[in-house]
């Protein structure tokens, strides 16, 4: 310690004192306005550990501690100062005691070197300057250019990305002479320029060598080209080498070295190994500092082997003789940087956790997966054979990435499929514990790509971090710390594996979930695009194949659900029946309750009670309390219900067993809320009941649980994985990592949606097991709209050969499109007065005595075959519309002709689009046919026997010619050499495109969709404990056929690779299509736009939506030349750009939020960098209004009002996920706008941003919904629609009624249409919505296709009604006449009565409900009487019919 000081200070009243004068002074904040305020998102300050490391470290002397007030730097809380020797260092993000004693550690440091240090690299990634005493001009002591060139015989300084060669470092220095001094320094640690500048004046200053093992180019290096230029100046010697083995010219440059050491070296390097790294500094000493100490050439050590701790070069002999062969054995695969480094205490702990759960660990290293033999990873010959599962703790994949598109399932995945044993990827973390620890969304950007997202590619189960990157109390040598829970939860779900691989089928018991989110007996089992009963009655058929023991089956998925529904449901309406529902103790739950982490049950018992052994849960008493209650910001909750599915001693869950198989109702996530609670609990903890039932399934049998094996969640999505808790990289705190524990997770998922399926995967170590998207057709034009659709075609016909029936077909045309309502489809009056050449027209209202509007009376021929072309070309869209052709059956192949047409009518990779061939080969462009599809042909033309008059009848004509072609190939077998012939026979010629087409159609595509069975095979391969092949997601009918086949353990993209170049092109088109609009519409450019992002489209589009919000901001992407990846953005000049800057704000979804933070800090810089240009005010929107925001909030401190004023992204709390809006419809418990509008800002209100990760900002949130002229939401893909899924009106809507509530107007709100995505469009959301309606809603051919599916088909009508009340109520897009429709078509007809009776008359029942809902709030605003009447007795006929059926209904609650 210093030596210390005092100071005499007379005081003001002429008192005398000795003052001690201290050395450094910390100061934390704690009572500002931010740090530690946990109420607006800030991470509490870790105050206790302050002082006890300042008592405990005796610095009382020394450094002065002070718990302070506001330093300044508000966004980057919590904040601390250190002052020592006159130097300022600041730190941000101190939220963990880890960081706290790091803090310590570095003052110790000092104290102990008696002079002032650069911080470490544990804290380097948390330093920031807050004076500008560093950026002012340094004086000419200060700069780099005027420091002493470096003594001849100074130290070697290694540089390295791989932190494992610092730790072999570290044990070389060990043998080396005294006089040679060896350091190291992580590069992971550079995170800018100004540390390289740290770096630079400080401990480089003293090296003579320089040595820089780069794991990518050397670019990656923040202030590279400064180290060169001071090496060269300083006389250091530089030796570069590629840590990934690349041999590019950037690392044969030399630096006062010469080009044979960087290669000897490299050599030494690539070897490793401490004796290497030791000869390695010896041979560096003599050459380039011209010592004599000697050195031997770099010796060969083992690319791949077995690791025992006590046996050096141990065999599989040596393993085997310590090993009982009667138990499973777990391969652990590791680097072998790490075996030769001695960081090896976290393998060895997982060791001894595999080892308890009764399992033989069979360590293996290796340099890396890539190291082939025979086409394969060499290191698998020693785990092949031998083991029943493999656990891996290597970071990227086996198989290449393909940044910027789609990845082909290649030899990688043939190599695991090889080995046939579940890989499980356990996450040696690259971040401190307590970094993890302290953060709420888990892992960060880079451990999420590399551990994560990137080794999914391989199809490796996603488990957990079971190490961090710091010292250990065991000494430096342990870099990787191991963290015994996480450590002993991988090796729980390794022995799980291992046991479905070991234990016969006819043993095992498999318990199917069926998601129930609206617990409504309606809506049992409400899968994605699949029929999840008749899939779950193919499973366990294909289950009774392969000897499990399973009872006799129903004969029909409809029977099957029936006997299931009638043992009761957790729908108030329908309960359960005691005396057949399944039981678990409460006794036996409590025992579980009490294990859990104290925190995590802290947060059950506050809001749902405290478990009881007898009786419900006591409910903890109504208080206000911000420490117990922090999720609800103190609000006072309120259960209004007493714990239901219970009785005394047991929880009741909805299930029934089938033999050793369990089909099970997915619980309510809760019940009984007071309705104010909905708004402010979007991190709701799940119920005991909730929690009882998955430990229950868990728990043994012996100990009264079901004893289950394993789980299979039937179809997207349940609950389990969206429960509150870490985004990636899960604790033992977090929900679904405590109520899932070690149970494997089989996950069947539609292939379209790689998001929410990457969200089971990484927060419920899933194995997803992908299926097809529903079989695809054209929706065609039905009932009036065909008439109309003849009635044009006529029209046609007669102008020119006998004109005077015109006037009587126009008054036909115009009857059909009142009756039809296509007047609110096609906004006449919009479309009458733009214009039409040099004209416009105004619209009017009044009818002619024959009932013609007098407009349309009055116009010239010219001009009525204008209206004539729009109205053809509305029918051909509507006709040509795709829409699912029912649902999607596992293991079911789909109707090959349809399917085929729509999978080519894209281009897919390489190979052109079959409609554009078709088009083409007669003439045409398909482009130009589609974007005017009412245009007149130049002259009626005869094709394939049609007479054509526009180009929607020449897209008509192509389409069933494409179908044509595809069902003459079905009766050939689809034989490639027929294909030529099919096209002369069909349409009576051949081209080359067509035949490359078909030819793709015909050789791969058959082929794929005939390994649909897989879907079935591969499930039941996943619950025996194989390895389910990964593969591909994506939507396939976008121009992305290869993603098949189905039945694969999906994967998504490279999330650092986004957006891509394509997703860039796609972006700008729908930003420019998007201002275009509303400029056509406003006559002026929109200031602020809204646009809801969500992380499953990213991964499938690689990008569109981020890339249109950059377009909007004038900004472009910039991706690095080699590896296609996102670097940076660069500003659009104003010049180039066209248009003024548009200001977006994101409301992002919470998948999103986990999966890309990335992006979220880009998009973020990218709004620095605009708000900063100087440009003129009406060329810069977010500068305009971040200057504004400035101005109002002059009065807060200039540091918060800027971070505040740029805030542009707004998503859910951490941890937590959705709009808030779906608990409201659900539960009726909304008035007006303003009630939407208070759930979608408490849910959505949280700021993101670089160093903003959740912070509460409703206010700001507030103000930019005020701002937001047009609300953005866009489509890539026709397999779903806006009335398919409650996130459209929850995200969309649910943006829509905000703006509305907040402004009291409504806003405009455009969809986006990128499902062609070279020819992305923009449209209002209502004429969207009524395209839906009139494709799919009420079409025949749809209605008719879904009625095929029993059960699940009512359920998927009741869902639409939902859907579209959702939307109506949050968006206002439905005219009473889509009300009407509703009721008409799916409630009042006498066939879908009788459907809904025999196959889910709960359905009916819910229908009937939610239309007299509408009625009654006034969004279908002037209902027929009689038909309201006809509803309300639909309500009591089902009722009837479900009581006469066995129905229990329980006491109507009030």
């Amino acid at each position: 310690m210093s030596t210390q000081h005092r100071q005499r200070v007379i005081r003001a009243d002429g008192r005398a004192f000795n003052i001690v004068q201290h050395r450094a002074h910390l100061t934390y904040c704690y009572t500002g306005c931010c740090c530690g305020i946990t109420e607006r998102g800030y991470a509490a300050v870790p105050v206790d550990v302050y002082t006890e490391e300042w008592l405990r470290r005796k610095m009382r002397q020394d450094v002065h501690l002070t718990k302070g007030g506001c330093l300044g730097p508000c966004a980057l809380a919590n904040v601390v100062s250190l002052v020592f020797d006159g130097k300022s260092i600041w730190f941000h993000s101190v939220n963990s005691a880890w960081q706290v004693r790091q803090i310590f550690e570095y003052v110790d440091s000092m104290l102990k070197a008696d002079r002032f240090l650069q911080p470490p690299s544990e804290l380097s990634e948390y330093v920031f300057n807050y004076y500008d005493w560093d950026v002012r001009l340094p004086s000419a002591a200060e700069s780099i250019t005027t420091l002493e060139v470096v003594k001849p015989h100074g130290a070697i300084m290694l540089l390295s990305h791989a932190d494992t060669d610092l730790l072999t470092l570290m044990k070389a220095a060990e043998t080396m002479p005294e006089e040679l001094k060896v350091s190291g320094f992580s590069l992971n640690a550079l995170r800018t320029e100004d540390q390289m500048h740290v770096l630079i004046t400080g401990e480089m200053s003293k090296a003579k060598v320089i040595v820089v093992r780069c794991h990518g180019p050397l670019h990656c290096i923040p202030g590279f080209d400064r180290l060169k230029a001071t090496c060269a100046t300083r006389g250091q010697s530089l030796v570069l080498v590629s840590g990934c083995g690349e041999n590019t010219t950037e690392f044969s440059e030399t630096i006062h070295t010469p080009l044979d050491v960087m290669q000897t070296a490299a050599s030494y390097l690539d070897l490793g190994g401490a004796a290497n790294f030791g000869e390695l500094f010896r041979f560096l000493s003599d050459r380039l500092m011209l010592t004599g100490y000697g050195y031997a050439a770099a010796s060969a050590m083992p690319e791949h082997g077995i690791y025992l701790p006590e046996t050096e070069g141990a065999t599989f002999e040596d393993w085997q003789r310590q090993a009982d062969p009667a138990k499973p054995t777990a391969a652990v695969l590791f680097y072998r940087a790490h075996r030769m480094s001695g960081n090896t205490n976290f393998i060895d702990a997982m060791t001894a956790a595999l080892e308890s759960q009764g399992l033989n660990a069979l360590c293996v290293f290796t340099s890396s997966l890539k190291a082939l033999e025979d086409g394969r990873p060499a290191v698998f010959r020693l785990i092949e054979g031998r083991t029943d599962v493999l656990v891996s703790t290597l970071s990227f994949a086996l198989g290449e990435v393909n940044t910027g598109s789609v990845t082909d399932a290649g030899d990688g995945v043939g190599a695991f499929d090889a080995l046939g044993i579940p890989v499980v990827q356990a996450i040696a973390s690259g971040m401190p514990r307590g970094a993890w620890e302290g953060s709420r969304r888990g892992l960060n950007a880079l451990d999420t790509a590399v551990n994560v997202a990137i080794p999914e590619f391989d199809g490796r189960i996603i488990s957990v971090p079971v190490s961090f990157k710091e010292r250990s109390a065991a000494g430096a040598e342990h870099l990787y710390v191991a963290h015994a829970d996480r450590v002993k939860r991988v090796a729980g779900i390794a022995a799980r594996l291992a046991a479905l691989r070991r234990t016969p089928n006819r043993d095992k018991r498999i318990a199917f979930v069926l998601t129930n989110s609206a617990a409504k007996a309606a809506q049992v089992g409400g899968a994605v695009g699949l029929d999840s009963a008749a899939s779950l009655l193919t499973t366990l058929r294909a289950m009774r194949a392969r000897r499990y023991s399973i009872a006799a089956l129903p004969d029909t998925s409809d029977a099957l659900m029936q006997d299931l529904l009638r043992r009761g449901t957790y729908d108030d309406m329908y309960p359960l029946d005691p005396a057949r529902a399944q039981r678990f103790s409460r006794t036996g739950y409590r025992a579980v309750f009490t294990k859990f982490p104290e925190k995590a049950g802290r947060r059950m018992q506050d809001f749902w009670g405290q478990p009881q052994d007898r009786g419900p849960s006591i409910l903890p008493a109504k208080k206000t309390d911000k420490k117990l209650l922090p999720t609800i910001g103190g609000k006072v909750v309120s259960i209004d219900q007493e714990e239901p599915w219970g009785d005394d001693r047991d929880y009741l869950f909805a299930a029934m067993e089938l033999g050793n198989a369990l089909i099970a109702l997915q619980p309510p996530r809760g019940y009984g809320i007071d309705p104010d609670a909905i708004y402010h609990t979007p991190d709701l903890p799940p119920t005991h009941h909730y929690a009882a039932f998955y430990r229950w399934l868990a728990t043994p049998q012996a100990d009264g649980g079901w004893g289950a094996d394993a789980i299979v969640h039937m179809g997207k999505h349940g609950t389990l994985e969206w429960l509150p808790g870490k985004g990636i990289g899960l604790s033992g705190e977090c929900y679904p990592d405590l109520l899932l524990g070690d149970l494997p997770l089989v996950y069947p998922f539609i292939l379209n949606d790689p998001g929410e399926g990457s969200q089971s995967k990484r927060r419920a170590h899933a194995v997803v097991v992908d299926h097809m998207t529903p079989p695809m057709t054209t929706a065609e034009t039905y009932g009036a709209l065909a008439e109309l659709n003849q009635l044009v075609n006529e029209y046609y016909a007669v102008e020119k050969l006998d004109p005077a029936k015109l006037p009587y077909l126009q008054q036909q045309i115009w009857e059909l499109v009142e009756r039809t309502n296509l007047k609110a489809d096609l906004d006449m009056k919009t479309m009458l007065t733009r214009e039409r050449g040099d004209h416009t027209h105004e619209w009017d209202d009044a009818l002619t005595p024959e009932g013609v509007p007098t407009t349309l009376a009055s116009m010239t021929g010219n001009e009525v075959a204008h209206l004539i072309e729009d109205l053809d070309g509305y029918l051909c869209e509507l006709g040509m519309a795709q829409i699912r052709d029912g649902l999607h059956i596992l293991g079911q192949m789909p109707p090959m002709p349809e399917m085929l047409r729509s999978l080519t009518r894209l281009a897919n990779i390489n190979v052109p689009s079959l409609q554009a061939s078709l088009a083409t080969a007669f003439g045409f462009d398909l482009a130009s046919l589609l974007d005017a599809p009412g245009e007149r042909l130049e002259e009626d033309r005869q094709l394939l026997g049609v007479t054509c008059y526009t180009h929607a009848d020449v897209l008509e004509t192509l389409d069933r010619a494409a179908l044509d072609l595809f069902t003459m190939l079905e009766t050939l077998g689809f034989r490639a050499e027929a294909i030529e012939e099919v096209q002369r026979a069909v349409i009576g010629l051949a081209t080359a495109e067509m035949t490359a087409a078909l030819q793709f159609a015909c050789v791969e595509l058959v082929a794929k969709l005939e390994q649909t069975g897989d879907e079935i095979e591969h499930l039941l391969d996943a619950l025996e404990g194989k390895y389910v092949p990964a593969g591909p997601a994506g939507a396939p009918t976008r121009g992305m056929a290869h993603v098949l086949p189905t039945g694969r353990n999906f994967y998504a993209v490279d999330p650092r690779a986004l957006p891509s170049q394509a997703a860039w092109r796609v972006g700008q088109q729908l930003a420019h299509e998007a201002v275009e609009r509303f400029r056509a519409e406003e006559g002026s450019y929109p200031e602020m736009m809204g646009l809801s992002v969500w992380g499953t489209s990213q991964m499938r589009t690689h990008g569109d939506d981020v890339a249109e919000a950059f377009a909007l901001l004038g900004v472009r992407p910039v991706w690095s030349s080699q590896s296609r990846r996102l670097e940076s953005v660069a500003v659009i000049p104003l010049g180039e750009l066209g248009r003024p800057r548009i200001d977006v704000t994101l409301r992002i979804s919470g998948f999103f939020r986990d999966a890309f933070p990335h992006l979220i800090e880009l998009f973020d810089e990218a709004v620095g960098m605009v708000v900063e240009l100087d440009e003129p005010l009406d060329q810069n929107f977010p500068r305009k209004h971040y200057l504004a925001d400035l101005a109002k909030h002059h009065t807060m401190p200039d540091h918060e009002a800027q971070a505040q004023a740029r805030y542009r992204i707004f998503g859910s709390k951490p941890g937590s996920y959705g709009a808030g809006i779906l608990p409201l419809m659900e539960t009726g418990n909304w008035k007006n706008d303003d009630d939407l509008a208070r759930a979608f800002l408490a849910w959505g209100g949280y700021a993101y941003g670089k160093g903003t990760e959740g912070v509460d900002a409703q206010p700001v949130f507030t103000e930019r919904l005020k701002s937001i002229q047009v609300a953005l939401h866009n489509q890539d893909n026709r397999e779903h629609d806006i009335f398919d899924s409650d996130d459209y009106f929850q995200f969309h809507g649910g943006m829509v009624a905000s703006i509305r509530a907040l402004t009291g107007n409504q806003p405009k709100a455009y969809f986006g249409d990128s499902s062609r995505p070279e020819s992305a469009q923009v449209r209002d959301l209502k004429e969207e919505a009524l395209r839906v309606y009139r494709s799919r809603v009420v079409n025949p051919k749809w209605i008719e296709s879904i009625k095929r599916h029993g059960y699940k088909g009512g359920l998927e009508l009741a869902a639409t009604v939902d859907y579209i009340f959702g939307f109506d109520a949050t968006a206002h897009i439905a005219p009473d006449f889509v009300y009407e429709g509703l009721a008409e078509h799916y409630a009042l007809v006498p066939e879908m009565r009788a459907f809904f009776e025999a196959s889910n008359p709960w359905a009916l029942h819910a229908i009937a409900e939610r239309l007299l809902e509408a009625a009654r709030r006034e969004l279908w605003e002037a209902p027929a009487a009689e038909t309201l009447e006809k509803l309300r007795g639909i309500l009591l006929d089902t009722e009837t019919l479900l009581e006469e059926q066995g129905e229990r209904r329980r006491e109507a609650v009030l």
